[in-house]
């Protein structure tokens, strides 16, 4: 018997209907949020918002915000939606500013976020929110003073030796050359450098490419959709945490780092080795815990582990991304690439052919090439922040909700004209002494910026420097036929990676 009608069909047809009008006015219950607050915004579609093409992997994150940023030419702020979540693309660098240090009060934490049975990543620097944060900070702070690199780079030179072994075994035609996937050459060679750094161990990549932490390293950045999907919900879609169960390092992953970092650190207490590392560290904050009741907020367990684990994977991934993107644009730049060697054994010859911390970590030209690349790639191609109370942006009267997200289209202001002219072309000569200081503040910010910066900028710097003086002194470097010209990025990869990797043609230096 019917309800509304004299047909239980039609009644069926009426229920059918009202129930995806309901699911419909649901998804889209957001949509307008910005422009009520009188915010320009990109139209949304149902139930992607603005993200579809990134959900789908037609597009990376990073062409996403690109175009969108273009999309909002002359306007200071603009919205889109993630799903049904309105998000906020910044695009003035005073606002970039104010978020970054002046009203960092409000602004300490960022969306990017795991599970919270991600134990090794939810508790790491680079993803836990305050105030843990602040404390964990304080606490590793010491690890990188110019003292204590200066004794990483003493090791580092270790592995200069094992880069030769390394070298020789890609037998190399003298006259010719050969074509090398770099970014693996540049992951092998800074998965060894932050081993020895940082934890004392040999790990052996260049000698074994297989060697297990190169093994588990590779498997942590493996690109498949489902991988992409559950990067994706930790790095920009909070939404998709809850379909995707995403974790910072894969369940082999975290068992291998867990076992191996409680075996290096329980085997250093054991035998009273000292090495001024980050496991020395570690062990001394354990300690003065112990020791010390009053502590607020103590680093223990496998807390105290995450720091090992988001060390060791930042520590390789980004330098060795940043060298291998340096040795393409190198390749293609024949004249800067001997610009560069030419400094490099000019400074050489003053230390008796001897590569020292002082002029690896001070060569102009070494530094702006470096600069140049982080302008053209950054790893990470946007940083977020999310405002703990309602936010104000100063000289308006915009006031957007607490625990919106911010997105700081950080490549989009690297690539905009307005800021560095001719933007597409590697250029070192930006970041010279006479052109630095043209730069517009808050337009570039490859390590962030205020008291949420890199922590480990310096250390990145500083290995990425070495592993190209170490290429760029061993060989002549071209593209080959399986170079990528122009670049593009992987579709299923937040970070930016090229996909299939780089490859460019060695040919070993005449002497």
């Amino acid at each position: 018997m019917a309800i509304v009608t004299t047909d239980w069909t039609q009644d069926l047809f009426l229920c059918v209907i009202l129930l995806f009008l309901g699911f419909y006015l649901y998804l889209t219950r957001n949509f307008n949020y910005w422009k009520k607050l009188g915010v320009k915004e990109l139209t949304p579609s149902i139930f992607f918002g603005n993200l579809g093409p990134c959900i789908l992997a037609r597009k990376p994150p990073l062409d996403f915000l690109q175009e969108a940023y273009q999309a909002g030419e002359g306007e200071r702020l603009l919205g889109f939606y993630a799903i049904d979540q309105p998000y906020l693309i910044v695009r003035d660098p005073e606002f970039i500013r104010h978020i970054f240090v002046k009203d960092f009060h409000n602004f300490s934490n960022k969306m990017l976020s795991t599970n919270e049975n991600d134990v090794l990543g939810k508790n790491s620097l680079f993803l836990v929110k305050n105030p843990p944060w602040q404390h964990i900070r304080q606490k590793l702070t010491p690890i990188f003073t110019s003292g204590k690199l200066k004794k990483m780079f003493d090791l580092m030179l270790e592995i200069c030796e094992d880069f030769q072994i390394y070298c020789d075994n890609l037998k190399i035609d003298d006259k010719i050359g050969k074509p090398v996937e770099v970014k693996e050459a540049c992951a092998n060679l800074t998965t060894d450098i932050i081993g020895i750094t940082a934890f004392g161990l040999k790990l052996n990549s260049l000698i074994n490419p297989n060697a297990e932490f190169r093994s588990h390293g590779r498997a942590m950045f493996r690109s498949s959709y489902v991988r992409y999907l559950q990067m994706l919900a930790i790095f920009f879609v909070p939404a998709l945490r809850r379909y995707t169960n995403p974790k910072f390092f894969d369940d082999k992953g975290s068992e291998f780092l867990k076992n191996t970092f409680w075996y290096v650190i329980n085997e250093r207490v054991k035998t009273g080795n000292k090495r001024n590392d980050l496991i020395d560290l570690l062990i001394e904050i354990r300690k003065n815990q112990e020791n010390n009741n009053s502590d607020t907020y103590k680093l223990e367990g496998d807390a105290l582990v995450a720091q090992a684990a988001i060390f060791f994977t930042g520590g390789f991934e980004t330098s060795s991304t940043t060298m291998s993107y340096a040795l393409y644009e190198l390749a293609r730049n024949p004249d800067m690439q001997n610009r560069l060697r030419k400094d490099i054994f000019t400074a050489m010859e003053k230390e008796g052919g001897k590569i020292t911390y002082d002029w690896v970590s001070t060569l102009p030209y070494l530094n702006m090439v470096v600069q140049e690349i982080l302008r053209l790639y950054p790893v990470l191609a946007w940083l977020d922040r999310l405002p703990e109370n309602d936010y104000t942006f100063p000289g308006t009267d915009i006031t957007v909700k607490k625990n919106t997200p911010f997105i700081l289209p950080m490549r989009a202001l690297h690539m905009d004209a307005n800021y560095f002219p001719n933007p597409e072309k590697f250029d070192p000569e930006r970041f010279s002494n006479e052109n630095k200081n043209n730069i517009v503040p808050f337009t570039y910010f490859p390590f962030g910026q205020g008291p949420r910066n890199c922590i480990g900028e310096r250390l990145g710097l500083l290995q990425t420097k070495l592993g190209l003086v170490n290429f760029i002194t061993r060989y002549e470097i071209s593209t080959c036929k399986q170079t990528l010209i122009p670049m593009k990025f992987d579709r299923t990869d937040v970070l930016t990676h090229s996909p299939g990797g780089i490859y460019l043609n060695f040919r070993k230096l005449s002497k």
